[in-house]
């Protein structure tokens, strides 16, 4: 039974990650490119186990979050100073970004089953939201996430498995990675919708009371799942021959595989939606708090005014692109693109931190093998980074 509501625990990472963004961006990288970017999937699987176990492991060992980690190493640097603030800074914007396309993605699933206004079906998610929030608990709204992400992720792998794909061509999109022209920020947005950079502060967060068997365990069984999940919305959007529209989706499923596909859609998008609307004000608001404040800092206590203020702001602002009916799918997909950018960075700060012998002592920080799997994981974000800046800086470059 304990472990059973560990793994429900750790799966508010993967509700964090299989938003919308997910679903929007995966199946649109099979819709365009079928399973060629597919390998973009696997490694961001690894590449999120891997540092999310690193930052819930210095919680373990030091009872210090990832951001108070960050702090205390950069307290006493010259230039150190403002990284945290510029870190906060950072992940609070990747959450509202984040958080737009969680609820226009939540609605346009809606939508699909039920003819309400935009501008309604927003108000009556963000106001929803609202609540579970101000609840206070992370621990028990982790738990709440656990069935809608089950349902959702059902609803997804059932219909990827109806469709039969071709085993060999997905294994090869597995295992041979490619970039073909055109879809470098998919490339990015894969990585930065499933390594959402908030969750490793939220991971931090929910490892507070673990020992590291249990942290390893609930994270390994959140993060594969997700994954499959993704992989599973992938496949679904290999049936649509190019393109993304979720009524197109929807249409596709529903000719192929009767009615029943589209409630599935529907249910998918809106579950997505709703539980990483919640997920992403929790993180930006424990972001900050790791971020800015000091442990136990009344200042930052779940219902301080400093902390309910964060969360508040980017639900706020999510509900606002939702009440003004912006399209959904590019604003999921730039969203997406965004944190793959800020991901290097957040790595970065990570892997430094893993190499602290005064936060971690000798047992405590990386070995040679983690450092070198980490700082593999670390090097390919960051060039990954660096190639969806170069892209449309290039483009601004040939036009002058």
């Amino acid at each position: 039974m304990k472990r059973l509501l560990n793994i429900l625990l750790w799966s508010v990472i993967a509700a964090a990650f299989i938003g919308p963004g997910t679903i929007t961006t995966a199946a649109r990288a099979g819709s365009d490119f079928r399973f060629a970017l597919a390998w973009a999937l696997l490694f961001s699987i690894i590449a999120c186990l891997i540092l999310q176990e690193a930052s819930g492991r210095i919680t373990v060992l030091t009872g210090k979050e990832l951001g108070g980690a960050i702090r205390g190493r950069f307290a006493n640097s010259r230039w150190g100073a403002p990284v945290p603030v510029l870190a906060a800074a950072g992940i609070i914007l990747g959450c509202v970004a984040y958080e737009a396309g969680n609820l226009l993605g939540g609605v346009a699933g809606m939508r699909l089953v039920v003819d309400v206004s935009p501008a309604l079906l927003t108000l009556v998610a963000g106001v929803g939201a609202a609540l579970l929030l101000a609840t206070g608990s992370t621990r028990w709204i982790a738990r709440a996430l656990g069935a809608l992400v089950a349902v959702m992720g059902v609803a997804f792998l059932v219909t990827a498995i109806r469709l039969g794909p071709d085993l060999g061509e997905l294994l090869t999109g597995l295992l041979v990675p490619r970039i073909p022209v055109g879809s470098t920020v998919l490339v990015l947005a894969l990585v930065g919708t499933t390594v959402v950079p908030y969750n490793l502060f939220l991971g931090s967060a929910l490892a507070r009371d673990n020992d590291l068997g249990e942290m390893r365990w609930g994270l390994a069984v959140a993060v594969i799942g997700g994954g499959i999940i993704s992989l599973g919305v992938l496949v679904v959007g290999s049936a649509l021959g190019g393109g993304l529209e979720y009524e197109q989706l929807a249409a596709v499923l529903g000719d192929r595989l009767g009615r029943g596909a589209e409630a599935s859609l529907a249910v998918g998008l809106f579950a997505a939606g709703f539980t990483s609307a919640i997920t992403a004000p929790l993180a930006a608001a424990i972001t900050a708090r790791s971020l800015l404040g000091e442990k136990d800092d009344p200042r930052w206590a779940t219902d301080s005014l400093r902390y309910r203020a964060v969360w508040l702001g980017v639900l706020v602002t999510g509900m606002a692109f939702g009440i003004a009916d912006v399209r959904p799918i590019p604003v999921i997909i730039l969203a997406q693109a965004f944190n793959g950018l800020l991901l290097p960075l957040i790595a970065v700060f990570l892997w430094i931190a893993m190499n602290d012998l005064d936060l971690l002592g000798d047992e405590g920080v990386n070995s040679r093998l983690q450092n070198l799997v980490m700082g593999a994981v670390v090097l390919v974000c960051v060039g990954l980074g660096a190639r969806g800046l170069w892209a449309p800086a290039a483009r601004v470059l040939a036009i002058l």
